[in-house]
């Protein structure tokens, strides 16, 4: 297959190849991934395949652009919050820990951790489709919420960014190592109160 040629994103089976190779990839990975487990997934010839994508580098970059663009058409829908930092946060946490949990999410970050030397540009692809834009919209509230004098922040980057990160202990390490498979509500709304709570401590005003 010929890494210098370009990508035809035209004809009626183009979606159909790209759906067959996202299944494969996100399932094993680049290097795990056969073209012929591609087109069988596809429904589709290994001829009209190379048709579409003449390099399997080609086609597995197309899948991590279009599954970013997935993520970047999803962010995080607080409309509405526009209340208390622990109200705004709540409805965050939810939000990340529910992305980072999800098999969307763990695969990508799988895949991006293994690939991060072939594909050394696809980790930040994915990392500017979602959490840059998670961090972004935290960071807008929270300078906001500054200059209400509800919380007291110098950093907002890195106050975003701890935010994020205290949403991710414990459940996120346990299901990235397969130590769990899945998690009750119970479980989330620990974590998700406990990152509050602790953010709340270090940059929360006394009332």
């Amino acid at each position: 297959m010929n890494q210098q040629a370009s990508i035809v994103r035209t004809g009626r089976k183009f979606d159909q190849v790209l759906e067959g190779a996202r299944k494969v990839f996100l399932a094993d990975g680049f290097e795990g991934a056969s073209v012929d487990d591609i087109a069988r997934t596809a429904g589709v010839s290994k001829a009209t395949l190379y048709n579409y994508f003449p390099d399997k580098r080609l086609l597995f970059m197309e899948v991590a652009r279009s599954e970013c663009a997935r993520q970047a058409d999803a962010p995080m829908n607080l409309t509405g919050v526009c209340c208390s930092p622990r109200a705004f946060l709540t409805a965050a946490g939810r939000y990340i820990l529910s992305v980072s949990l999800s098999e969307f999410g763990i695969r990508m970050f799988r895949i991006c951790v293994a690939e991060s030397d072939r594909f050394p540009d696809l980790g930040r692809q994915f990392y500017e489709s979602g959490p840059m834009q998670v961090r972004s919209k935290i960071r807008h509230y929270l300078e906001g919420a500054v200059a209400k004098g509800e919380l007291a922040i110098e950093d907002f980057d890195l106050a975003a960014d701890q935010f994020a990160d205290l949403c991710r202990v414990d459940l996120v390490p346990r299901l990235l190592f397969n130590i769990d498979v899945s998690f009750t509500e119970a479980e989330r709304q620990r974590v998700i109160t406990g990152a509050v709570e602790t953010f709340l401590a270090r940059y929360g005003v006394p009332g």
